[in-house]
């Protein structure tokens, strides 16, 4: 059975990476879910994509030169799917408290050694407090951010996020003990799956929004799908 992940929420549904997003989730019936992560100034987890502010609220500077209490008083609406109210940006401790998913990707955007490393202690005591050890799998793209969990957090399940091919996604994701390997659907071939299954890897497919790709990744035999439109993925495989 192929399993859905809402994509930062259901981020073709409301404003991504916000606590409307992940209800709209919740509210679809996908109880997965994948996020990204940034160090705030004081070193608090936030739900933010980009390193920079620009994209979704307007603000200038970096998620990194404000506070967690300065940046959940941010409203993240802008350049997304419309919303009638404000939509704070929200802390992972924030989520952790409010929405019941029962896993979630944790995509962490730190690149910086050091701040990689802070990155993964935050998650291994914010984890530890909600129990969530079991629900959560680090993910990134970045070798820096899967070495600092080897070493930081064993005990947590890591995922490398490939974009590109260039370099063998399978033995990159094997060298740092992952479990997981989140592909870009462009890289998704049936051939690739199984060999990255058979290597031991659960594989995840991002981003997925068309029914007949769903559709075809289903038969490829993905693990499960990253969608921005949670309804649409459970109404097209439903019906499979």
């Amino acid at each position: 059975m192929t399993l859905i992940y809402g994509h930062r929420g259901a981020r073709g549904e409301a404003p991504e990476n916000t606590l409307v997003s992940f209800q709209a989730c919740l509210a679809a019936g996908v109880t997965r879910c994948e996020l990204d992560l940034h160090l705030s100034k004081d070193l608090q987890l936030i739900v933010i994509h980009d390193a920079s502010l620009k994209r979704t609220t307007g603000r200038r500077g970096k998620v990194s030169q404000y506070t967690a209490e300065q940046l959940l008083q941010m409203d993240a609406r802008h350049n997304t799917a419309p919303w009638p109210s404000p939509c704070p940006i929200p802390s992972l401790e924030h989520l952790f408290s409010h929405c019941a998913f029962v896993h979630w990707q944790l995509e962490v955007k730190e690149s910086s050694k050091k701040r990689a490393a802070q990155a993964i202690q935050a998650i291994v005591e914010l984890s530890a407090r909600f129990a969530m050890q079991d629900k959560i799998i680090i993910t990134s793209s970045s070798r820096t951010v899967l070495r600092a969990a080897q070493a930081g957090a064993p005990h947590l399940a890591r995922g490398l996020v490939a974009e590109y091919a260039w370099l063998n996604p399978i033995k990159i994701a094997l060298r740092y003990q992952c479990q997981m390997l989140v592909l870009n659907w462009e890289l998704a071939t049936k051939q690739r799956i199984k060999q990255a299954q058979k290597a031991g890897l659960n594989v995840s497919v991002w981003t997925v929004n068309e029914p007949a790709l769903m559709r075809r990744l289903v038969t490829y035999g993905a693990d499960s799908l990253i969608t921005d439109f949670p309804g649409l993925a459970t109404a097209t495989l439903g019906s499979l």
